[in-house]
C-alpha cells in the first residue's frame, strides 16, 4: 500500500468518525453527547499525555539524583544533607514507580474490558505521583540550596517553591473545579 493510499484510508476513517459524532449532535464541551466508551477513551488518552510529561521529568530528575552520590563533593555533605539526599532519592524512586504504574496496569489488563477501572486507578496514581514528584523536587531544591545559600534562607526558598507548587498543582485546580460545579448547578436551576 502506498503512502497516498494509506492517507486516503485514514481520511475516510476520520470522515466516518466525524459523521458518527455529528449524528449524535455537536459537542460544545468535552464530555457532552459522548458515549461512555468515548468518554473513557478520551480520559485514557488524556492520562497518557499527562503521564508522558511527568514521566520524562521525574526520570531526568531521578537520574540526576543517582549521579550525585558519585561526585567528589558528596563526601563533604553533612549528616543532615545526606539524610535529605537519601529522602530525596527514595521519593524520586517512589514517584518514578507511581508515575510508570499506569502503563504496567494497562499492559496487564489490556483486553480485559476493565478500561473504566484502569482509567480511575491511573488517575489516582497520577495524583499520588504528582505529590511524590513535588516532594522530590522540593527536597532536591532544598539540598542544592543548602549547599549554595548559607543559613535559613535555603529552607525559606525551598518552602516558598513548595507553597507555589501547592497553589499551582492543587489549590488552583480545586478552585476551578468548584467554580465549574457552581456554574453547572446554576445552569441546571
Amino acid at each position: 500500500m502506498t503512502t497516498t493510499q494509506r492517507n486516503a484510508g485514514q481520511e475516510d476513517e476520520n470522515t466516518a468518525l466525524g459523521a458518527q459524532r455529528e449524528d449524535r449532535g455537536a459537542r460544545t464541551d468535552a464530555g457532552e453527547d459522548e458515549s461512555p466508551q468515548e468518554r473513557v477513551n478520551r480520559r485514557w488518552n488524556e492520562i497518557l499525555q499527562e503521564t508522558r510529561v511527568t514521566q520524562t521529568g521525574v526520570q531526568i530528575l531521578f537520574g540526576f539524583l543517582l549521579s550525585v552520590a558519585f561526585t567528589p563533593l558528596f563526601r563533604e555533605l553533612e549528616t543532615l544533607d545526606r539524610a535529605i539526599y537519601v529522602t530525596t532519592v527514595v521519593l524520586g524512586a517512589a514517584a518514578t514507580g507511581t508515575l510508570i504504574a499506569p502503563v504496567s496496569i494497562h499492559r496487564f489488563l489490556s483486553g480485559q474490558r476493565m478500561k473504566d477501572e484502569v482509567v480511575e486507578t491511573a488517575g489516582r496514581l497520577m495524583m499520588c505521583g504528582m505529590v511524590l514528584l513535588a516532594l522530590t523536587i522540593g527536597c532536591t531544591l532544598l539540598l542544592i540550596l543548602r549547599f549554595v545559600v548559607p543559613g535559613v534562607f535555603a529552607e525559606i526558598l525551598a518552602g516558598g517553591v513548595m507553597v507555589w507548587f501547592g497553589l499551582c498543582w492543587y489549590v488552583l485546580p480545586l478552585y476551578l473545579r468548584r467554580r465549574g460545579e457552581q456554574r453547572s448547578r446554576t445552569k441546571s436551576a
